[in-house]
């Protein structure tokens, strides 16, 4: 996995083979990343399910002024951790469940929260249903969600699609909060 753009573009990942870690494709990425251009600099960022890391660590390459990656995979957590440290960057790494992490977080802590669990369960509803009880997004911000593009995704009261789209067996796209 690489990274595709920023300062350090063409970067390469390292990921330990963990089941069920299935990295956002490149082509995804770049969309978003364009979609995202107007409000990333000096994002403060919260990459929960991380697992290779690449959302938050792109994001902090195109000039986020932070990210936070949260997993709680052992292996996973140690990539992270030595990606980070190949890289020079200084990604706040939490190894959690993500949404014990979500329910420590105040209000506003984030103006981007990439979301991309395991497809499988119900793993992205409970992270979104607590990322809005916690209000930890802040009042402008967006929230990236992957999905399957098979089941279909509907989002829950309090936020609307700002952008959205699919890519082979992918859905995604950016939420922001109901005005």
């Amino acid at each position: 996995m690489r990274l595709i753009g920023g300062r350090w573009r063409r970067r390469l990942l390292a990921f330990p083979a963990v089941p069920g870690l299935r990295p956002t494709p490149d082509r995804v990425r770049e969309t978003l990343f364009n979609w995202l251009a107007p409000w990333l600099a000096g994002a403060r960022c919260l990459d929960l399910f991380a697992g290779t890391g690449a959302l938050g660590l792109e994001a902090l390459s195109r000039g986020a002024a932070a990210a936070t990656l949260v997993d709680s995979h052992p292996a996973v957590v140690a990539a992270l951790q030595e990606n980070c440290e190949r890289l020079g960057c200084e990604a706040s790494i939490v190894a959690s469940e993500a949404c014990g992490y979500v329910a420590t977080q105040g209000p506003a802590t984030f103006d981007i929260i990439f979301l991309d669990p395991p497809f499988a369960g119900s793993l992205l509803t409970d992270a979104l249903t607590l990322i809005l009880a916690r209000g930890i997004l802040a009042p402008a911000g967006f929230i990236y969600i992957e999905s399957a593009a098979s089941g279909g995704f509907e989002l829950p009261a309090g936020l609307l699609w700002h952008r959205h789209s699919r890519a082979g067996h992918v859905a995604f796209g950016l939420a922001a909060r109901a005005s």
